[in-house]
């Protein structure tokens, strides 16, 4: 079973011969005589041939022959017709003409026509440049669609209707097609149907999506083979729109960048009940004029919904909707909303105590999100607590100094001042405001213990020279009023010759888990070794006091 498309007489007639070029073994010898536009068959009605053709008189006789498709060209003709009559045109100077074709077998046939005129002028065996599909009509002339005007409480739809078949050698007789697959396009979506016995087929769906255009066309079946399927004429479906409405619990929120708030309320839909609840229907916030999403929900079974509202994609200015997009039955609704976002801020510090214990302070903040903006004069305040977790205190204000003013870059602060505390844990907190988040680094412990060197001398005593001297001693710090072993620390050894008055470097010592000295170095001449515990060898303790002791080398 396959589909055809025919010319309309309306347009047929409009046709004009020097279109084809198809052969024509007789031609009228008189200027203006009868010439053929086309001949087939229309599949509105079976059993018929339509001729179009025209001349400069009024045509007086037509008849047509019909020849199988693939026959050899000097085969007999399988039948032919002259019983036509006029079917559209002004006069019969030019027009279409029909006539029944009662032909033995179905199938395709070529058409070649005899014309003849008012003046006596005649066209012999003129070839049509269209074919006679001689075939099995099957069509659908009751398509249904159920409701037209679908609504909210009526929102299924029902599409239904007959297949009835019509062989043109007894036309007028229409069967009910039995077994016959049935193609429904709705211009949203198709849907599929077979027939019953009857020829009767039924399907329902419910429309997603407005307007539709249904139309239904047979598809091939094994009991009617090269069968002509006609599609119906479309039918238009448009759903009414139930009015829509819902509550929300705000319509401003204030959030950290991060954060999440929450709306809640109920939607309702207006039937002819009434109001009721909106179930399952999406409850969503988006960007005034960009349709961009900020979050969405849908409504329970009793219109009820719980709104989550991220800050990482922030609406100014935006709306909180109701719609179901998949259900054409309902209303939009919309209410105002905002959302303001503080932005997150990053913030680090290095600090350290100086040998003085003074603390030394630096670090940086900055922001990524592009709509952020800085404060007129942002700062950062230092503060110092026992434990690192509570009880803090503010030990100074930083100012930062702007010199991008730009996402993404660092603004610095650096401060050394005198600290209340030598022993304190130690965090920078960024002063935010509505537009930036506060942000605070995690809590540095800051210490500086006193440090003494016990127990120093080289050995042997006295030594030869070249040999290696190794060095003893102990290093210690002081926690509370307790010394204790101060290990993995590299103390610094100085060298005086005899005779001179300066120290000159050397090398650094190790100091194993007991705080016991490891080192040795090359005895060269007689001399007095220092030793001290320097501000390099660590961030936690001060100077040593330098200890001594004089080398005899020999």
């Amino acid at each position: 079973m396959r589909r055809s498309t025919f010319v309309a007489a309306a347009t047929a007639t409009a046709l004009s011969a020097t279109l084809f070029t198809g052969p024509s073994p007789a031609q009228a010898d008189v200027t203006g005589g009868p010439a053929l536009v086309g001949a087939d068959g229309w599949n509105s009605q079976p059993g018929m041939v339509f001729v179009t053709a025209h001349s400069g008189h009024p045509l007086t006789h037509i008849t047509a022959h019909f020849f199988p498709l693939n026959a050899p060209a000097d085969a007999p003709e399988a039948g032919s017709t002259e019983d036509f009559t006029q079917y559209a045109g002004q006069d019969a100077t030019s027009g279409t003409w029909r006539a029944p074709v009662h032909l033995a077998d179905l199938g395709d046939y070529r058409v070649t026509v005899d014309l003849q005129d008012a003046s006596g002028a005649v066209l012999t065996g003129a070839v049509s440049p269209y074919d006679l599909e001689y075939r099995t009509v099957v069509a659908i002339p009751d398509l249904s669609v159920t409701p037209s005007v679908p609504d909210y409480l009526h929102q299924q739809v029902s599409i239904s209707g007959t297949a009835l078949a019509e062989d043109p050698r007894h036309p007028g007789t229409r069967t009910p097609a039995t077994g016959v697959p049935v193609d429904i396009e709705t211009w949203r979506g198709r849907l599929n149907a077979t027939t019953g016995t009857d020829g009767r087929f039924n399907v329902a769906f419910v429309p997603t999506l407005m307007p539709l255009y249904v139309t239904a066309a047979p598809g091939a079946c094994a009991d009617y083979p090269n069968a002509i399927d006609v599609t119906t004429p479309q039918q238009y479906v448009q759903t009414t729109e139930a009015p829509v409405r819902f509550t929300a619990s705000t319509h401003a929120l204030n959030l950290k960048q991060g954060a999440t708030g929450t709306v809640t309320g109920r939607a309702e839909v207006q039937t002819t009940a009434g109001w009721q609840p909106l179930p399952h229907t999406p409850i969503g916030i988006d960007t005034a004029g960009t349709g961009y999403l900020v979050g969405e929900t849908t409504t329970d079974s009793h219109g009820a919904y719980t709104l989550h509202v991220p800050s990482d994609a922030p609406a100014p200015a935006g709306e909180i909707y109701a719609a179901n997009r998949d259900r054409p039955f309902q209303g939009f609704a919309t209410q105002p909303f905002s959302l303001h976002v503080a932005y997150t801020t990053h913030i680090d510090m290095n600090a350290s105590l100086n040998d003085d214990s003074s603390l030394a302070v630096s670090g940086y903040v900055y922001f990524e999100d592009p709509r952020a903006k800085w404060p007129a004069k942002p700062t950062v305040t230092l503060q110092y607590s026992q434990d690192g977790k509570s009880g803090w205190k503010d030990a100074a204000t930083l100012p930062i100094k702007l010199r991008y003013n730009k996402p993404l870059f660092q603004e610095t602060f650096a401060r050394t001042f005198t600290t209340p505390d030598s022993t304190a844990y130690w965090r920078a907190r960024f002063n935010g405001n509505p537009d930036l988040a506060t942000s605070t680094t995690k809590p540095a412990r800051l210490y500086r213990y006193a440090t003494r060197i016990t127990g120093f001398h080289g050995t042997p005593d006295p030594v030869r020279r070249n040999q290696a001297i190794s060095f003893a001693g102990t290093l210690q710090y002081k926690n509370g009023s307790t010394w204790k072993p101060l290990s993995g620390q590299s103390p610094t050894l100085y060298f005086r010759p005899r005779g001179s008055s300066t120290y000159h470097y050397v090398t650094e010592l190790d100091s194993d888990r007991h705080g016991h000295l490891i080192g040795m170095v090359s005895a060269e001449r007689d001399g007095t070794w220092a030793l001290a515990l320097s501000r390099q060898t660590g961030d936690h303790y001060l100077k040593s006091p330098r200890v001594t002791d004089y080398v005899d080398v020999r």
